[in-house]
């Protein structure tokens, strides 16, 4: 039976000074002058509130991502934290997490932002390389990614990610390694370690880098994992490495499928309807002009029983832990033996690994998640 999830909030701010040749996320760029910041805000204010109206559960999680958020002044974000307060729509004990760059003029925010009440920073350094950096067309070089986290820390945030990419154009197995080691020498709580992969709509689909050998990237993730578990970095998603009780909780809740609000321009949401046997995934217009006329306007989409494993597994499997069997049915609305001949068979095939207490993919199906999850298609 459909049960009711924890509840998370994303807001999106869809600026940044320039974008980056390899990103397909919803951004666009302009100077910090000529962004609309205080319009926005409202906007903001508008849908939040519009959708507490909707949903009047406290948010366990609140994400400010980008674009560049931290192009944004702290007083922004404390208004949009207000409007949740004052409507008993924050837990008290939330995860506040928002994104920065490393940039000298913005991590000097990170004091008002820790005053604001964000209580977890994801600084996006993706290398300690200047070259590399260069490469990856970042406005930020390596002195500057040190330089955040050490004034991070001095704001008094003590639950900080750094994101880290490997695979980059023209990159050794030693850079990339030296990079990971640069990272978990600064001793940030958590580590996101992902691979640079060329997506559709972007400078470097269009043109491509030249990126390592495939052989040469295994290699570099099989040696950077090893290092992470040795400085104590558990791995418990894809790409996502933390110390102990320093999971990102927001993020957990979407590969857990979970319920949340989005607010932005471009910004998903979900939501759960147990009585009515109903989940709904939404959208805001994508265009910041467009947001800032038509404010909460919100297109909602059904998810079908049909649709609904692949959903599930699609998120949940991504997981070093996977999910419970219980958790398929209280957050599909689903018996688990409407899809147990398949997972039977993945597992096999070695794809997967089933006991009473969770089903997950094997070490094997891990790096082919693709392949389990076209049995769901």
């Amino acid at each position: 039976m459909l049960e009711l999830p924890p509840l998370g909030l994303y807001a999106h701010i869809p600026w940044c000074v320039r974008k980056c040749p390899y990103c397909d996320f919803n951004s666009h760029e302009r100077p910090g002058a000529g962004i609309p910041e205080t319009a926005y805000v409202d906007t903001l204010c508008a849908d939040l509130t519009a959708s507490r109206q909707e949903d009047a559960r406290q948010a366990e999680t609140v994400f400010f991502g980008g674009g560049t958020p931290s192009l944004f002044q702290a007083g922004s974000f404390a208004r949009l934290l207000d409007v949740l307060r004052d409507s008993d729509g924050l837990a008290p004990n939330a995860e506040i997490s928002l994104e920065a760059n490393p940039g000298t003029a913005e991590a000097r925010r990170f004091a008002g932002y820790r005053g604001a009440g964000i209580n977890r920073l994801s600084i996006g350094a993706q290398s300690f390389d200047d070259d590399a950096l260069g490469r990856l067309g970042r406005i930020h070089n390596g002195a500057e990614a040190r330089g955040a986290m050490a004034m991070a820390r001095k704001a008094g945030f003590d639950n900080i990610n750094l994101d880290l990419m490997f695979g980059l154009p023209g990159q050794r197995h030693d850079e990339a390694l030296r990079d990971l080691a640069s990272a978990i020498e600064l001793q940030p709580e958590h580590i996101s370690w992902y691979q640079l992969t060329l997506e559709p709509n972007t400078v470097f689909w269009r043109r491509p880098p030249p990126l390592p050998e495939d052989s040469a990237v295994e290699a570099m993730q099989e040696a950077g994992l090893a290092m992470l578990e040795k400085a104590g970095y558990a791995r418990y998603e894809i790409s996502a490495f933390a110390r102990p009780g320093k999971q990102c909780r927001h993020n957990l809740n979407y590969w857990r499928f979970g319920d949340y609000l989005g607010i932005g321009a471009g910004a998903h949401g979900k939501r759960s309807f147990p009585g009515r046997n109903r989940i709904l995934r939404s959208r805001k217009t994508r265009r910041p002009e467009h947001y800032l006329e038509a404010g909460s306007q919100t297109i909602a989409v059904e998810v079908s029983p049909a649709e609904r494993p692949l959903e599930f597994l699609m998120n949940a499997l991504r997981l070093v832990e996977g999910f419970a069997p219980a958790d398929f049915a209280s957050r599909t609305g689903l018996a688990l033996r409407a899809i147990e001949d398949r997972l039977e068979c993945l597992a096999r095939q070695g794809l997967l690994e089933q006991d009473d207490v969770s089903v997950r993919a094997s070490s094997r199906g891990y790096r082919l998640l693709d392949s389990i999850l076209g049995e769901f298609t």
